[in-house]
């Protein structure tokens, strides 16, 4: 009897079959097919849609008034894009702006979003060639806003430099690692690549631009990445303890101070001058206006000293005043004169008195005579006797 019973309990209890909510819901025999590829994005077939669309869908978008040269001169090459795959395209250069629109020919139900795409990238400064690429079923985009990120201008700036790099070596560092195309351009960053890419890129900005992490230490992050992929051994493992680890250090808000007191003696904690300056027990309400007084204060000697500067421009100058020593040096240097003068009336009255004796001088005395010449004049002598 009890083996019946048993053999009745086990036909009555056989393996249930799990239920599910909707009848879409039901597992699919090729769920567990190894063959497909999920990730792969098929190419559209015209023939998947012979009617084309029922309604017409259209996009606009505004750009800034220093692409409008630009684009009026790469307008034909967009629109011959476009037309490739039925969508019309329309640049108004009054209101400022371009849309795009599904037509008759247009069979892909999911080019009017691409197209969409393209005009964005367009006004973000994207080059038309670049821009067209969106077009392609495997290239998607991202247009990252960096500019309500940080409030402060100058920090926007360095920031948003840091993403470029030196001679942009950061960029293309970050476009080689992504396979992304990225172009930083005011208050927006535009990427294009695969979703894998645009969600690293946008993963790079945004901590770069809260300060959270430097992109180069995210690069490299990635190349680490890049070069664990290519072992597929660890395809099911773990990486995390080959990732490099990065903290940011805290320098400002650690508590041991190394400082020493007048009579040198060991550190002291910042908490315990605290505790003797009285600011420990301070709510943090009193805290604020405490820092915020002093820094009104430092704000009014800033103010002082820098309209002490512009007044020190509009001071006349002191007008030089003769004083006893001047005229004194003044008297000593009329004497100097006085002394110099004399001497040189006295040299040339002397000059004069040589020149007076050189004509009397008779220069045939100094002339020396032959032998020959003094018989002649004795001789001269004795005829006249």
């Amino acid at each position: 009897m009890a083996d019946v019973e048993e053999l009745q309990h086990e036909n009555q209890s056989p393996e249930k079959k799990p239920r599910y909510k909707g009848k879409h819901d039901k597992p699919k025999p090729w769920d567990d097919d190894p063959n497909i590829d999920r990730w792969k994005v098929e190419k559209f077939d015209p023939a998947w849609n012979p009617t084309g669309m029922l309604e017409v869908s259209s996009f606009s978008t505004l750009f800034p008034q220093y692409r409008e040269k630009y684009l009026q001169d790469s307008w034909p090459t967009i629109e011959s894009a476009l037309k490739q795959y039925g969508v019309a395209c329309k640049l108004n250069l009054v209101e400022g702006s371009m849309t795009v629109s599904t037509t008759r020919k247009t069979r892909d139900p999911y080019i009017i979003v691409k197209a969409r795409d393209l005009i964005k990238l367009l006004s973000r400064s994207v080059p038309a060639p670049q821009a067209i690429k969106i077009l392609e079923d495997e290239v998607q985009c991202d247009i990252i806003k960096i500019g309500s990120l940080v409030r402060n201008k100058e920090r926007f700036v360095k920031r948003r430099q840091r993403l470029v790099g030196p001679n942009s070596s950061t960029l293309k560092a970050m476009e080689i690692l992504t396979d992304c195309y990225i172009l930083v351009q005011g208050s927006t960053v535009a990427a294009m690549g695969s979703f894998k890419g645009l969600k690293q890129v946008r993963r790079v900005v945004e901590q770069g631009m809260r300060n959270e992490l430097h992109p180069v230490y995210q690069i490299k992050d990635l190349m680490m990445r890049r070069e664990l992929a290519k072992d597929p051994a660890l395809a099911t493992e773990s990486w995390d303890r080959f990732l490099p680890k990065f903290r940011k250090s805290n320098q400002g808000k650690n508590l041991l101070v190394s400082a020493f007191d007048d009579c040198g003696r060991g550190h002291h904690l910042l908490v315990d001058k605290q505790l003797e300056s009285g600011e420990y027990f301070l709510n943090e309400n009193k805290k604020s206006e405490k820092k915020w007084q002093e820094k009104q204060e430092k704000q009014t000697e800033k103010t002082i000293e820098k309209k002490r500067m512009r007044d020190a421009s509009f001071v006349p100058p002191e007008e030089p005043v003769q004083s006893s020593n001047n005229s004194n040096k003044y008297e000593e240097g009329k004497k100097d004169l006085t002394e110099l003068t004399q001497s040189l009336k006295s040299k040339t009255k002397e000059l004069k008195k040589q020149k007076k004796t050189q004509e009397k001088v008779n220069a045939e005395e100094y002339i020396a005579v032959t032998s020959g010449d003094k018989s002649s004049k004795k001789k001269s002598k004795v005829v006249r006797d």
